[in-house]
């Protein structure tokens, strides 16, 4: 599962590399707008370790991000699950939220929070959630009927049951969006870095462009690949063995 996500990006990623090199090489353009093999090799050694501290900077961040947005989308879609009035009030202030663009949002956040640690956090929160919230919500206001009309009828039904069984019935699901939503706040981190931060993976990028170096950009984005394709296969890995231990009680 983690050797196959690995592998994939790397495939992804060279072809993309190939069609780069075969574009500069078609219409002749210098190094300056896009560096050969060998320049891209000399760049690799000489940045890819400080980069890769920096995505480990960034992946951190997008990880405490993530953890808090599954938090958020858990406990909103369990106060929603139910068609009632506070249920729907939830949802909609849920969504309100939302409605509103990151980028419109950003601003205010860096004045409030300054470009540290906070406000990478935040907007890294603020993109991976909605996407777990839809999930979370159609989960656990889709019935599993055979199995809650048994614990009904018995009188054993708690809402603490109800939301274990749907859980357990959709955890495949559940571990899908889960692992996809890593790529949300990785980019969601990223993105702040790159709008005003100080530190992070992010920020080299942006301080690349600023140099126009593409060769540093493409290292960063492969070192960003890596690392993401990495922890996404982790959480698979995780997701497989909680589903099994579960059905081993």
């Amino acid at each position: 599962m983690l050797l196959r996500r690995i592998y994939q990006f790397l495939i992804i990623y060279f072809l993309g590399l190939a069609i780069l090199l075969g574009v500069k090489y078609a219409l002749r353009l210098s190094n300056y707008v896009i560096p050969d093999p060998l320049l891209l090799g000399l760049t690799f050694q000489s940045e890819a370790l400080r980069y890769f501290k920096d995505v480990l900077d960034t992946m951190s961040i997008a990880i405490i991000g993530q953890v808090l947005s599954i938090c958020l989308a858990v406990l909103i879609g369990i106060l929603g699950r139910q068609t009632t009035w506070f249920g729907s009030f939830v949802k909609v202030a849920a969504y309100n939220v939302q409605a509103y663009p990151i980028v419109a949002l950003a601003p205010i956040i860096f004045i409030l929070l300054g470009d540290g640690f906070l406000s990478r956090l935040l907007i890294a929160a603020m993109i991976c959630y909605f996407p777990l919230l839809l999930s979370v919500l159609g989960i656990m206001a889709e019935p599993i009927g055979d199995i809650e009309h048994f614990y009904r009828i018995t009188g054993r039904m708690r809402w603490q049951l109800e939301v274990k069984i749907r859980a357990f019935e959709n955890l495949s699901k559940l571990t899908t969006v889960v692992a996809g939503s890593a790529t949300l706040a990785m980019a969601g981190t990223i993105v702040a870095e790159f709008i005003a931060a100080n530190a992070g993976i992010g920020y080299s990028i942006r301080i690349a462009l600023y140099q126009s170096d593409l060769g540093k950009i493409l290292i960063a984005l492969f070192l960003i690949g890596i690392s993401l394709s990495v922890y996404q296969g982790l959480l698979e890995w995780a997701g497989a063995i909680i589903r099994k231990t579960w059905e081993s009680r």
